[in-house]
């Protein structure tokens, strides 16, 4: 989503969201929302190369390369 596109309301959510994305043990990190699918995408690796993806219950795909985690896929992202 592109900064000039996001509303008042969508800044505000994003703002409540920093104290934990700098959280998170990586500095760089790339987001890409599917709106139609409503599937959120963090990368902490760009290329992934992911080796390993793990299905959590809670609807959260955890990509590994060896025992490092490169990316988050998250289902259903808009209910969360």
């Amino acid at each position: 989503m592109a900064i000039a596109m996001l509303r008042k309301k969508d800044v505000g959510r994003v703002l409540r969201a920093v104290p934990r994305l700098i959280d998170l043990p990586d500095t760089s990190m790339w987001i890409d929302y599917d709106a139609e699918a409503d599937v959120l995408y963090l990368s902490f690796r760009r290329p992934q190369r992911a080796t390993d993806s793990e299905m959590r219950d809670n609807g959260i795909i955890v990509h590994r390369r060896g025992n490092q985690i490169v990316g988050l896929t998250i289902l259903e992202a808009s209910t969360r």
